[in-house]
């Protein structure tokens, strides 16, 4: 959910409402809280907290629980319904707020090479679209949404990530991936285990807006017990149509 968009990230959401690489934890059995938050900036914008509890410790198989809560701001023109818009005109620009709020449920499988999860549970989202049409503000829709993602380390010294998120409050869909190499003796202490490399996002939603995103992260960034990623790149807004830039940060602490 770039993202939050409401950028991509607003499923995860963002996920994504926080980005789901946030949610893999320390790999010492004894933590089974990980909490973690996430900001997409650009020409959408989103920000996203949330916890992921395992009670069997988050590195063994078992059940996980995962709590998110996002807010995302996006920009908006309506070529199809606005008249000037077939006209060859410019419809006037809109900004859709959303919240969004999802409670999962789900099982994840460990092996030497990385983690498997798989969630599924209750959303509920809440939009308004800031222009001169707006009356009232529309009631709560509740949703179902479910997750997957994964993180594997193919080599000691290359990662791959992946993650899918699909939810009918909104009708929304969102994917990421991303492939990383280990930066050989970084002299920042803060990547000296970080991962670099490409990664690429989708996003859609029942309003026909759709984001496509490709850009370069660092995942794995250390500051003490707070790991992080930090991705930029070119984002392509279909409602807008116009090219970006966008910028996220997500961080997320074991506990």
């Amino acid at each position: 959910m770039p993202r939050p968009s409401v950028s991509p990230v607003l499923l995860c959401a963002a996920a994504s409402l926080a980005c789901p690489d946030a949610l893999r934890a320390d790999e010492r059995e004894e933590v089974r809280t990980v909490l973690f938050g996430s900001l997409d900036a650009g020409r959408s914008t989103f920000v996203g907290a949330g916890a992921k509890l395992a009670p069997g410790g988050t590195g063994r198989d078992g059940f996980v629980a995962l709590a998110t809560l996002g807010y995302g701001l996006r920009p908006e023109r309506d070529w199809w319904g606005d008249p000037r818009g077939p006209a060859g005109g410019r419809p006037p620009r809109t900004f859709r707020h959303t919240v969004q709020a999802g409670a999962l449920a789900g099982w994840q499988w460990l092996r030497d090479s990385g983690v498997v999860a798989l969630f599924a549970g209750p959303e509920l989202a809440f939009e308004v679209l800031d222009s001169p049409a707006t009356r009232r503000l529309p009631a709560p829709r509740p949703g179902l949404r479910v997750q997957g993602e994964m993180w594997v380390r193919p080599t000691e010294a290359t990662l791959v990530t992946a993650t899918l998120v699909a939810g009918t409050a909104r009708w929304s869909l969102w994917g990421r991936a991303a492939w990383g190499a280990r930066l050989p003796e970084a002299g920042i202490a803060a990547l000296a285990k970080a991962y670099v490399g490409p990664e690429a996002a989708l996003y859609a939603d029942r309003t026909g807006y759709r984001r496509w995103s490709l850009g370069l992260h660092a995942t794995e960034v250390a500051l003490d017990r707070v790991s992080l990623r930090v991705s930029a790149g070119y984002a392509y807004e279909e409602q807008v149509r116009r090219p970006g830039v966008y910028g996220t940060l997500t961080a997320w602490l074991p506990l």
